[in-house]
């Protein structure tokens, strides 16, 4: 797994995403989508946590791992089939153990997830197009969107030309099937208690939606917005 140079600061606020190699699936099934979200939970510690060591072979559920402390704090997350978004900030301090620690914390998950990937597929060479992407988000504005653009991706799956030729009745279509895609942190917006809840750590990010409704009503103005645009 390549290692990337990119000096990423505490204090500031990333974009980071990656797609499959050649843009094939990265995620073929349930199973694969809850590994990687098992794995950016428990690779997020300063503990040298090893998945079939520590989680497989002891029985342990995942979740319930006691894994110590973040390196970075996860804002916002969505897996698609073939790439995923992140929005993070690196934590005080994290640098003194890992170095870069945004790199470190990804450099773990991409290459425990390609190790799972292609065993269970038995398959070889590089799963991921080469090092993750990022994009410095260093305005108000450009942060806000971030969190609906991330929580949008996956009505790409209803209609990859979602945001086109559509009436206003699809509204209601999107937040139903938002609503029920429990692979992105959406949910945690929605104040949908589960175990994936654990991967957010908000502290650090600036509180845009005090409650469950600002954040949907946000959700459902771009929405809005992109239809009403193409109308």
């Amino acid at each position: 797994m390549p290692i990337r140079e990119t000096d990423f600061i505490e204090g500031e606020y990333y974009h980071l995403y990656n797609r499959g190699n050649s843009k094939q699936k990265i995620f073929l099934d349930d199973k694969d989508k809850n590994r990687f979200l098992k794995l950016l939970y428990l690779c997020n510690s300063k503990n040298n946590i090893n998945f079939r060591e520590d989680i497989v072979k002891k029985r342990i559920d995942a979740w319930d791992f006691k894994k110590g402390k973040s390196i970075v704090d996860i804002g916002a997350w969505v897996l698609m089939p073939n790439h995923f978004h992140l929005y993070i900030t690196p934590k005080p301090n994290a640098r003194r153990l890992a170095g870069n620690s945004v790199t470190y914390f990804m450099h773990r998950v991409l290459t425990a997830y390609s190790k799972y990937f292609n065993a269970r597929y038995k398959r070889t060479g590089s799963l991921f197009e080469g090092k993750f992407k990022s994009i410095h988000v260093n305005k108000d504005t450009q942060a806000k969107y971030l969190f609906s653009y991330i929580h949008l991706n996956p009505l790409k799956l209803v209609d990859s030309n979602w945001n086109k030729n559509r009436s206003k009745a699809s509204i209601l279509k999107f937040i139903i099937f938002l609503d029920s895609y429990k692979w992105s942190s959406y949910l945690d917006y929605m104040e949908i208690i589960r175990s994936e809840n654990k991967i957010l750590d908000r502290i650090d990010f600036i509180d845009y939606f005090e409650t469950k409704k600002s954040f949907q009503k946000e959700i459902f103005e771009w929405i809005k917005i992109k239809i009403e645009e193409e109308n």
